[in-house]
C-alpha cells in the first residue's frame, strides 16, 4: 500500500518538520512563540529551495501560502471570540448567572452538580478559559460552604468547561480550526451544530463521571472555612531583616529559626550572595533577604506577630509623586486575608511582584505567591507573574472589594458577597446573544458575526483597546499559524496521505469503525502532551486522508479529531484551564493522571459506542 505513494524530498522535509514540531512543543524548554516562528522560517526557506510545483508550474508552498494561515478566517474568528469573551468577563455580563448559582439554597452536592451543569452549558457557547475564570470564586465559595477542600471542585470545574466545549462549533477554538482545515483541504466546513449529537453524547458520559466518580479520586485536603487552615497549601514569600527586629541576630537551630515557627526558609540572600540550607550556626543580620514558604495560616500568624515583615518592597518610577492619590499605610486592625489569581488576560502577566503597586494604590500587601504547587527559588519580589499564579493578599475589606472590580486579579477566596455589577453588562450580553442567534441560524457566518461584535464592544466602550488586544494570546496565534502552514505542507507534499496509509497498514485489514476508534485514541494521547489546537490542526489532514482511503464522510473523522483533541484531562499541560485551577486546587501532576486518565479512557469508550449508535459505522 505504501509503495503506491512516491516518497519525495519535500515529503521527507515535511515529515521531519512534523516530528521536530511535536518534539519541541512537548519539550517546552524553548518558548512556543520561538518554536513556531522558527519552524515557519525553516519551512519558507526549505520550500523555496525545494518547491512543490502544481500543474500550472506554481509553487504550492510559496511564502504567500505558508503565511496565509495568519489571515485564516478560523484564526481570526478565534481571536474575535477571545475578545468577546473578555468583554463578557470585564463587564460582568454573566456574573448574575454565576452569582445566582452560588446563592441557591440547595444541598452542597446538588448545588455543585448544578453549578457544573451551568458551566458545561455556558462553555458550549463561550471560550472555556473566561468561563473558568468567572466561576472560580463561585466554586471556592461552594467549597467553603460545604466544609470541603477546594481541590474537590477546581478540577471538575476545568473538566466541565472542556466537556461543554466539545458540543458546538464555537465551544472551543479547536473546533473552528478543524472546520477551517477541512475547507483548506477542499471539504465543506462544519455547521454550527453538526458535531452536537456526538459531542452531547460524549460530554454527558463525562459529566456523570465528574459527579459520581471523580470526587473519590481527588485529594481530600482540608475542610473549608473562610480563613481555612491551608495546611497543605504552600505560599512563597519574602522578608527583609530589619535592624533591631526580632530576626536581627537570630541564630538557626537545627536548620530552623524559632522566631519563624511553621515557616520554612528556603534561601537567604546576603550581600548579593545566596545561602542555601542547611543553615547550621547561621546568624541573621540586618539587610538579609529571606525567601520563605509556609501555609496560609502560618504566614498569617507571622504577619500578625511581626507587622510589615512580609510586605514585599515595591519599586516606583521617579515620577510616582505625580500619580494621583497614593494611599496612606493601614494598621493591622480590621485586616482580612484573601487569595487572588492572575487570569490569562491580566495586564499583570509578566510583571514582577514588586511592580504591582498593590500596597501603594490598593493598601494590599502581598504576603506570598503559589505557582502550580511548585516551589520557586530566588527572591519572590523579582518573580515574574504567570497566568494561574495565586497571590496571598492582606488588607481591609473595602480595599479587597475595590480590587475585585479590577478583573486583572480574580479574588478566589473570602468572596461570599455579591459579584460586582459593571457598566455595559447589558450591552455586552445583548451583543453576545445576537452573535449566537445570527451564527446558529446561518444569517451570518460565525467569522463575520464574531468580528463585528468584538469591534462593537470596543466601539461602545465595553472594552478598551488595550483590554481587547490583551485578550488575544500571542502564543495561540503563532502556534496555530505555524500549524496551519505545516498542514498545508502535509497536504501539498503528500505527507498526510502517506501517514494515513501508514496507519492503515499498521492496523491491518480493518473497517472504518476500528480505524476511527484507533485514530481517536492516538489523537487523545497526543493532545495531553501537546496543545489541543496544534494537535487538531496537525491531525486533521491525516484524518481526511484516512476518510478518503476508507471511503467515509470526512466530516465524521473531523468530528473525531475535535472530540479527541478536547480530551485533555490526563495532564495539567493539556489545556489552559487545567493550569488555571492547579494553583487554587493545589494539585500535583499525578492528581491529573489519577482523575483525568480514567475520564479520557471512558470518553474513548463512549466515542466507540457513539460511532456505532449515532453514526451507524
Amino acid at each position: 500500500m505504501l509503495g503506491e505513494l512516491a516518497v519525495t524530498p519535500q515529503m521527507l522535509v515535511t515529515l521531519g518538520l512534523l516530528v521536530l514540531a511535536l518534539g519541541l512543543y512537548i519539550w517546552e524548554r524553548i518558548p512556543v512563540e520561538v518554536v513556531s516562528i522558527g519552524l515557519l522560517s525553516v519551512m519558507m526557506v526549505a520550500f523555496h529551495l525545494l518547491p512543490v510545483l502544481g500543474a500550472d508550474g506554481r509553487n504550492l508552498l510559496s511564502p504567500d501560502v505558508l503565511l496565509s494561515g495568519f489571515g485564516n478566517p478560523a484564526l481570526l474568528t478565534v481571536m474575535a471570540l477571545l475578545v468577546v469573551a473578555e468583554g463578557l468577563n470585564r463587564t460582568g455580563a454573566l456574573d448574575r448567572l454565576a452569582d445566582g448559582v452560588g446563592h441557591l439554597r440547595l444541598s452542597p452536592r446538588v448545588l455543585a452538580a448544578l453549578a457544573l451543569a451551568v458551566v458545561t452549558v455556558t462553555s458550549a457557547f463561550i471560550n472555556d478559559t473566561p468561563v473558568v475564570v468567572m466561576f472560580l470564586p463561585v466554586f471556592q465559595a461552594l467549597a467553603m460552604r460545604a466544609g470541603q477542600s477546594s481541590s474537590q471542585l477546581m478540577m471538575p470545574l476545568s473538566f466541565a468547561a472542556i466537556l461543554g466545549g466539545m458540543t458546538t462549533l464555537i465551544g472551543s477554538s479547536t473546533n473552528l480550526l478543524v472546520s477551517s482545515a477541512l475547507i483548506s483541504q477542499g471539504v465543506p466546513g462544519l455547521d454550527f451544530f453538526q458535531q452536537t449529537p456526538m459531542g452531547v453524547w460524549v460530554a454527558s458520559i463525562g459529566f456523570v463521571y465528574l459527579i459520581f466518580v471523580m470526587p473519590h479520586l481527588l485529594p481530600k485536603g482540608q475542610g473549608g472555612s473562610l480563613m481555612g487552615s491551608g495546611a497543605g497549601k504552600q505560599f512563597v514569600s519574602q522578608c527583609v531583616v530589619a535592624a533591631g527586629s526580632a530576626l536581627d541576630g537570630a541564630q538557626a537551630q537545627a536548620g530552623t529559626f524559632r522566631q519563624l515557627p511553621d515557616i520554612t526558609v528556603h534561601l537567604i540572600v546576603r550581600n548579593g550572595e545566596s545561602v542555601f540550607p542547611p543553615y547550621d550556626d547561621v546568624v541573621l543580620a540586618a539587610g538579609d533577604v529571606l525567601m520563605v514558604a509556609g501555609s496560609r495560616k502560618a504566614l498569617t500568624e507571622t504577619a500578625a506577630r511581626f507587622p510589615g515583615l512580609l510586605s514585599v518592597p515595591e519599586i516606583h518610577d521617579d515620577d510616582d509623586e505625580d500619580q494621583p492619590n497614593p494611599r496612606p499605610p493601614v494598621s493591622m486592625v480590621e485586616q482580612v486575608l484573601v487569595e487572588a489569581m492572575v487570569p490569562p488576560t491580566s495586564r499583570f502577566t509578566g510583571f514582577s511582584v514588586e511592580q504591582l503597586g498593590l500596597n501603594r494604590y490598593h493598601n494590599l500587601v502581598v504576603l506570598g505567591l503559589e505557582r502550580r504547587a511548585r516551589m520557586m527559588r530566588g527572591p519572590t519580589a523579582g518573580l515574574r507573574l504567570q497566568a494561574g499564579d495565586v497571590l496571598l493578599l492582606m488588607g481591609r475589606d473595602k480595599d479587597v472589594e475595590t480590587l475585585r472590580q479590577d478583573r486583572d486579579l480574580v479574588v478566589i477566596s473570602g468572596s461570599a458577597g455579591l459579584l460586582p455589577r459593571v457598566h455595559h453588562a447589558k450591552t455586552a450580553g445583548i451583543l453576545f446573544l445576537a452573535m449566537l442567534g445570527l451564527s446558529a441560524t446561518g444569517v451570518l457566518p460565525i467569522a463575520v458575526s464574531a468580528i463585528a461584535v468584538a469591534v462593537a464592544l470596543v466601539a461602545l466602550g465595553a472594552l478598551t483597546s488595550r483590554q481587547a488586544i490583551g485578550a488575544i494570546d500571542a502564543k495561540v496565534v503563532l502556534l496555530v499559524g505555524n500549524a496551519l502552514a505545516l498542514g498545508e505542507a502535509m497536504e501539498a507534499t503528500g505527507a498526510a496521505g502517506f501517514l494515513a496509509k501508514l496507519l492503515l497498514s499498521v492496523m491491518g485489514d480493518v473497517g472504518p469503525w476500528t480505524a476511527m476508534v484507533a485514530f481517536f485514541g492516538l489523537v487523545a494521547a497526543v493532545t495531553n502532551v501537546l496543545s489541543n489546537n496544534a494537535t487538531a490542526v496537525l491531525f486533521t489532514p491525516i484524518a481526511i486522508g484516512l476518510a478518503r482511503q476508507l471511503g467515509v464522510e470526512p466530516h465524521l473523522f473531523a468530528i473525531a479529531v475535535i472530540i479527541a483533541s478536547n480530551c485533555s484531562f490526563a495532564t495539567p499541560i493539556g489545556y489552559q484551564t487545567n493550569l488555571l485551577v492547579m494553583g487554587p486546587g493545589h494539585y500535583r501532576f499525578v492528581d491529573y493522571v489519577k482523575a483525568g486518565l480514567p475520564l479520557t479512557l471512558l470518553l474513548w469508550a463512549a466515542f466507540a459506542i457513539g460511532a456505532k449508535v449515532v453514526w451507524g459505522l
